[in-house]
């Protein structure tokens, strides 16, 4: 029988609990979340025929279906790019469903990010930065000295910041309301923590004078797991269905993930634009038609850039956006309501996408009134999840 097109949707989302210390391998939490998104959904692990996720991650595709019991694989894929991919699955799941190639996707992200190995301490290699998994650019800069992502964001921002007079107390509102939001999220590291402008004021430097300890996220260990089907099934199945309204992915001339030091204008984010771009396009919807967002916030700047970026404010303009209270539970666009990768957790950004997910059910601890449209972003990749 002849292909055709399929719509897609969410059906199921699943996490392990987020920590500093697991106490199990990577695959062990892969295999918890991925069978906890299955519950979710209703749909038994037997009936997955597409797994998506990272190129970095560790847990084989093979082995964790093994686990699974996943009778009869169809289609396989990794994404390059570190968190650049958390929304990057979601596109490339939803294209495998558009198509007909596959029924059920399980998309998951697992580490030890904290008690295995740490991402935000000076490498003792530079092995795992190579061709093939989307940070292969680093070696120009561990190299001579830029050796963690704090300081390649860093170094990423300050154009943009010296430009348009972005001060570091004016990315502390960015942490102080998230953290506003992971204190009423019990699955939140910082539950029941929130801060005040002068906590984050008073933090340690981390690169000075950009970025202090409360502007990067965190290191955490957990898994978060996405299960994507056709539209038509998911509407018969346990969960109230989040329709992927549309997704893509865009990676411009020169730009890299973040080391993103080569383009034309450095106080811009080209792959937000190009990825905004084709997303409006895509759905015939814009920056007005949503009612809330949850955006890759690995450190605070990154989250101003993609406002931007997205059309949410003008160029330049991200700070007074935050300043009015636009990223609040009553403002214009309530961000990252689950505490965002500095709040919650920091599980490459899949934990974000998980709560565009909520937000579409109406089951976010944080939840925004009448909400129809989300859009989720991890800079490279984006998509609007809709309510059916």
């Amino acid at each position: 029988m002849a292909r055709k097109f399929t719509e897609a949707a969410i059906a199921g989302i699943g996490a392990t609990e987020f920590s500093k210390e697991s106490g199990r391998s990577e695959l062990q939490l892969a295999a918890e979340c991925a069978k906890a998104a299955c519950d979710d959904a209703g749909i038994s692990p037997h009936d997955i025929d597409g797994m998506i996720t990272f190129t970095i991650d560790n847990s084989d595709e093979v082995m964790l279906a093994r686990c699974l019991g996943v009778k009869n694989l169809a289609y396989t894929t990794r994404i390059p790019g570190g968190g650049a991919a958390a929304a990057g699955t979601i596109f490339q799941a939803m294209a495998m469903i558009n198509a007909g190639v596959c029924n059920n996707v399980l998309i998951w992200r697992a580490m030890n990010e904290r008690s295995q190995y740490r991402f935000g301490q000076n490498p003792t290699n530079t092995t795992s930065y190579q061709s093939g998994n989307g940070t292969g650019s680093l070696l120009w800069c561990v190299p001579f000295g830029a050796m963690t992502p704090a300081s390649w964001g860093a170094l990423q921002a300050q154009r943009y910041m010296h430009k348009y007079g972005v001060t570091n107390r004016d990315l502390g509102l960015i942490s102080v309301q998230q953290r506003k939001y992971a204190a009423t999220n019990p699955k939140a590291w910082f539950y029941n923590k929130p801060i005040t402008l002068e906590d984050h004021q008073n933090s340690k430097w981390i690169m000075e004078p950009l970025l202090r300890m409360l502007d990067c996220c965190q290191e955490s260990d957990g898994g978060q797991a996405i299960l994507v089907t056709s539209l038509e099934r998911a509407r018969d199945l346990k969960q109230k269905p989040v329709r992927i309204l549309g997704a893509t992915q865009s990676i411009p001339y020169n730009v890299e993930v973040i080391s993103n030091y080569y383009h034309e204008d450095l106080t811009v984010m080209p792959e937000a634009q190009g990825v905004a771009g084709r997303l409006w396009d895509m759905v015939g919807l814009g920056p007005k038609d949503m009612q809330a967002a949850m955006i890759y916030d690995a450190f605070t700047p990154h989250v101003l850039l993609q406002l931007e970026g997205f059309g949410f404010c003008k160029a330049g303009e991200g700070k007074d956006f935050v300043k009015s209270g636009a990223l609040a539970i009553d403002g214009i666009l309530p961000t990252n309501t689950h505490g965002g990768l500095l709040g919650e957790a920091y599980i490459h950004g899949m934990n974000s996408m998980a709560e565009g997910v909520r937000q579409i059910r109406g089951t976010s601890v944080n939840q925004v009134k009448s909400v129809t449209n989300v859009l989720v972003s991890s800079g490279m990749a984006g998509a609007v999840l809709s309510a059916d």
